[in-house]
């Protein structure tokens, strides 16, 4: 029944346009009563995001399933992949809703909320494991948005295209950027020995045996 409202909706709203469709046409064509429509939609607004919900439930568990041994962002990364398997998973269903959303004002200002829970989703998460670091809520709030932006870039890319091409391998690309600038750093060059420099000042036209001599003082060479 509530994959049969979606098809009936989405019929109703390319022949008719999203404003004039009604839940009672809906539900007419759909062939079930008003009440069982909001059974499963509270609005004509979720009727056209029927899958976030499961989705954003998805997000907040593989979060909470995770252990101090993941790597936070790299978490955080393959969490929001769930989003995407969720558009891949029917490409003309995805097309056909991001046309309609790109035309109604309510439905953009819909999916901008949606988009909002699933960045503070992850950045929950962050906060919990930046937790005691130096500026830990703020750089977990600023990971949580460059992730989600990362995705909704390579996400409506894709969709722009009709749905062609590897959305994943976008994807991955965008993530990459975002792993590379807010990674963390001890993660960096872990194990590599720093090499010193020292600098010398010394008189112009000294003799270069003074030179070297000073070298050696400073390096504590005999």
């Amino acid at each position: 029944m509530r994959d049969a409202l979606v098809t009936a909706a989405f019929q109703l709203f390319l022949e008719r346009g999203y404003e004039q469709t009604t839940v009672d046409d809906i539900v007419s064509l759909a062939g079930v009563g008003r009440r069982s429509f909001f059974r499963y939609f509270p609005s004509k607004e979720d009727v056209v995001f029927p899958d976030h919900e499961r989705c954003l439930a998805d997000m907040t568990a593989f979060l909470s399933d995770g252990t101090d041994e993941d790597d936070p962002l790299e978490r955080v990364c393959d969490a929001v992949r769930l989003v995407l398997r969720m558009y891949a998973e029917n490409p003309a269903f995805s097309v056909q809703r991001y046309r309609l959303t790109k035309k109604v004002p309510g439905l953009r200002a819909y999916e901008l909320s949606v988009v909002w829970r699933y960045e503070r989703a992850m950045a929950e998460y962050l906060q919990r494991r930046f937790a005691g670091r130096p500026d830990g809520t703020l750089r977990a709030d600023v990971a949580a948005a460059a992730v989600a932006a990362a995705h909704n870039n390579a996400l409506r890319t894709w969709l722009r295209a009709d749905g062609r091409g590897d959305a994943t391998a976008a994807v991955d690309h965008a993530l990459g950027y975002v792993q590379t600038t807010f990674g963390d750093p001890a993660d960096t060059g872990a194990g590599e020995e720093q090499e010193d420099v020292v600098v010398v000042i010394s008189r112009r036209g000294a003799p270069m045996w003074r030179v070297v001599r000073e070298i050696e003082s400073t390096l504590g060479q005999n």
